[in-house]
């Protein structure tokens, strides 16, 4: 099967995170047996979703790792031109849910796959295909798990999201956190009888924004990123259930995107000093004033060092060898941090397409893709 014949196959399996991606592994696993490759699959507790891990050559010696994700964002309320989940090649553009974002990359490695019968390799290739990145890289943790317990580790591993085949080295860290903002009901007649949690929400929110402009002002700041310092953002906010009820309780989500020089860490806990703060203000007439913070997901930044073994690799098979940081997270800092497995990021595709309607990957992205993998290839025999 050609690059493009297998992702065809792989954009008509609707892996939509929230939804299963079985049906998709099954037929990666069919595709490795039939080349006589042994698949292992790393299941949820409930069976719906799976991670798969296999082995191209030696299991003994640490080899180069290949890691993609087979989950893709919803199509729900986007206007599609076409069917999201039907490939169709266009003036050379190649549309289709998942296309950038990252099935093309994970059709070039399992075309390198189908090109490599009969070959001996010196250095292994290792695949490692992940649900559940979409949201906050998670599938690919229990997978991590099983590959802290084996004696042989992958030498280093490339993520496959999509940098126009840029060669990128580093990237921010995230932590996603939810604040619920406790007050007290009432009839909205009586509002100053009660006190509103939404009105706690946005002076918690009030909080972040100032706290957003101090680190822009006097934090540190990383020139090789496109927003050079830290970012604080709120995504959503949920509260009240009636225009004349007074809400008692209210939702804020926001996110922490970290340079490499940040602590993230320490800036969440300064942000929950705040909210704490904010409480204490109100609890003299309303003790049950609160704002909790609860930490939803989180996954370490990306510092790979120009000078490692893995970027010098790197830049033997790309077609664009210089550096640089892309703006979001991917499983390459957990490898790094959880694993100590080094990490560079690069595959085809650009992530303005990603997550939009009528996503696409251009066709020359997918051949520079497919002329990595034979260099790799050539790298490992």
């Amino acid at each position: 099967m050609t690059t493009l014949e297998i992702l065809d196959k792989l954009v008509a399996f609707p892996t939509v995170s929230r939804d299963s991606n079985r049906d998709l592994i099954e037929f990666i696993r069919s595709f490795l047996a039939e080349r006589n490759i042994e698949a292992e699959l790393i299941c949820t507790a409930d069976g719906r979703k799976a991670n798969l891990f296999a082995t191209v050559g030696s299991k003994n010696v640490p080899g180069v790792m290949l890691s993609g994700h087979t989950d893709v964002v919803p199509v729900d309320d986007q206007n599609w031109s076409i069917d999201p989940f039907r490939m169709q090649l266009l003036s050379g553009r190649i549309y289709g849910r998942g296309t950038a974002d990252m099935k093309g990359f994970l059709a070039c490695v399992l075309s390198l796959v189908g090109r490599m019968a009969g070959t001996t390799l010196s250095k292994p290739i290792h695949l490692a295909f992940s649900h559940d990145e979409e949201v906050g890289c998670i599938g690919v943790r229990s997978l991590i798990d099983e590959l802290e317990k084996r004696p042989v580790k992958p030498r280093f591993v490339i993520v496959g999201e999509p940098t126009l085949m840029r060669l990128a080295t580093g990237h921010k860290g995230k932590i996603a956190a939810r604040a619920t903002c406790c007050g007290v009901e009432g009839h909205s007649a009586l509002a100053p009888k009660a006190l509103n949690a939404i009105h706690l929400a946005c002076d918690f929110v009030g909080f972040i924004r100032q706290s957003q402009k101090e680190i822009v002002e006097a934090g540190s700041w990383d020139e090789s990123y496109d927003v050079p310092y830290t970012t604080l953002h709120v995504g959503q906010i949920e509260g009240g259930t009636a225009l004349n009820i007074v809400p008692g309780k209210c939702t804020v989500d926001f996110e922490i995107r970290n340079i490499g020089r940040d602590d993230g860490t320490a800036i969440l806990d300064r942000l929950v000093e705040g909210a704490t703060r904010i409480a204490m203000k109100r609890r003299s007439v309303f003790p049950q004033a609160d704002i909790r913070v609860d930490v939803m997901n989180e996954y370490p930044g990306l510092t790979t060092p120009l000078d490692s073994e893995v970027v010098r690799f790197a830049r033997r098979i790309v077609d664009h060898p210089n550096p640089f940081n892309v703006a979001f997270g991917t499983e390459a800092g957990l490898f790094s941090s959880r694993l100590g497995v080094p990490a560079v990021v690069c595959g085809p595709g650009s992530m303005d397409q990603g997550h939009k309607p009528d996503e696409f990957v251009a066709l020359s992205q997918i051949e520079a893709c497919d002329r990595m993998m034979d260099r790799l290839l050539d790298e490992c025999r």
